[in-house]
């Protein structure tokens, strides 16, 4: 079985250390960046592939959910 390994806030904050170079820096928050457009991507086309009685179970319409899987990635 696979287990999700969960980043401690601490990790994220030697990204604010003075001495880390601005080019690790701009690649770690690019690839977050990318990261969250990613997982927009996936969850949106997930979302309009829900049936209305499932989108009724997360408290969704079917126009509410066409109007955020039809955002772009970038929109957050």
């Amino acid at each position: 079985m696979a287990h999700a390994r969960t980043v401690s806030t601490d990790a994220l904050g030697i990204l604010s250390q003075p001495g880390l170079p601005f080019a690790a820096r701009w690649a770690v928050t690019f690839a977050v960046c990318v990261t969250k457009w990613s997982i927009r991507t996936r969850t949106r086309r997930a979302l309009s592939q829900l049936e209305p009685w499932q989108l009724a179970d997360v408290g969704l319409t079917p126009e509410q959910a066409f109007t955020e899987a039809s955002r772009a990635f970038w929109q957050g």
